[in-house]
């Protein structure tokens, strides 16, 4: 079926009212919400599904958009726990005394929480949210990337920033992407944000990408670049099959940082640990 808002229900609209608001929406939640069965929910979110309206995910669904990301106060509410347990076992990979860039998304500040209080770190970052969460820490060198700020979500991208960030050969970047294809491409939606992240994944030598699992369910139109490119990807949960074999193929670590009683791996072991 082709997007259409034809014939929604109000209890339909209502849901893709709230999944704009806040980027996800949860059955349970949502029957509660409405007072219909989790059935009836399912029912809805399946059809706005089969619309290409919102993408289904496991107990919920995520708005769905190709050309246009979510507004980042819903990117910073959705999948926070997860981004959580992702950026306590990406930090777990950087030792003090590192370099590293840190880049736009909302994963990457929690990165960034993560770090706040480590020693002998120099961070060149073009996110004003990096900037505020470890300028409290004395044993981080700051160095922000120039250029002009977008007020949605305080990232810098431009020329200016590229120029910056080519100046630079750092021992590790922790950079975001908004999907993830199966074939191994990282995905974003600005032209310029993209340039940047390549010319970061270009001066680092052990780029990690942290990702939830949900990026795995969108789309987005410009290509980052590949999993071959990066050294680590740590995520939620088990990647797709071809995703999996796209970076064991180019001999990139995965690590999940499973939830406790997941049936995942656990939070300190790697779920694939070849190396290049």
């Amino acid at each position: 079926m082709t997007l259409s808002l034809e014939n929604l229900s109000d209890r339909q609209h209502a849901i893709l009212a709230l999944a704009r608001g806040a980027g996800r929406v949860v059955v349970e939640d949502l029957a509660a919400r409405f007072g219909v069965s989790p059935q009836t929910i399912r029912k809805d979110l399946n059809l706005l599904r089969d619309r290409r309206l919102l993408t289904r995910q496991h107990g919920g669904a995520t708005l769905t958009s190709g050309v246009e990301n979510l507004a980042y106060a819903a990117r910073r509410a959705l999948a926070h726990e997860e981004k959580r347990r992702i950026a306590a076992r990406c930090a777990a990979l950087i030792p003090d005394g590192s370099s590293l860039f840190i880049n736009i998304g909302t994963t990457t500040e929690e990165v960034a929480r993560a770090l706040a209080g480590r020693r002998n770190l120099l961070v060149v970052t073009n996110n004003l949210h990096v900037v505020s969460i470890l300028l409290p820490s004395e044993g981080v060198e700051i160095v922000v990337a120039g250029g002009p700020v977008r007020r949605s979500d305080g990232g810098i991208a431009g020329e200016a920033t590229v120029d910056l960030v080519s100046q630079f050969k750092l021992d590790f970047a922790v950079i975001g992407a908004s999907a993830l294809d199966e074939d191994g491409s990282l995905l974003d939606f600005d032209y310029r944000e993209v340039r940047v992240a390549r010319a970061i994944l270009g001066n680092a030598r052990h780029p990690i990408l942290v990702a939830d699992a949900g990026k795995f369910d969108r789309s987005a139109p410009v290509r980052i670049g590949h999993v071959s490119q990066l050294h680590c990807v740590v995520t939620d949960r088990p990647p797709p099959a071809r995703f999996l074999a796209a970076c064991r193929e180019a001999g990139t670590n995965v690590e999940v940082a499973a939830a406790s009683g997941d049936g995942g791996p656990g939070e300190n072991d790697a779920f694939e640990s070849e190396t290049r």
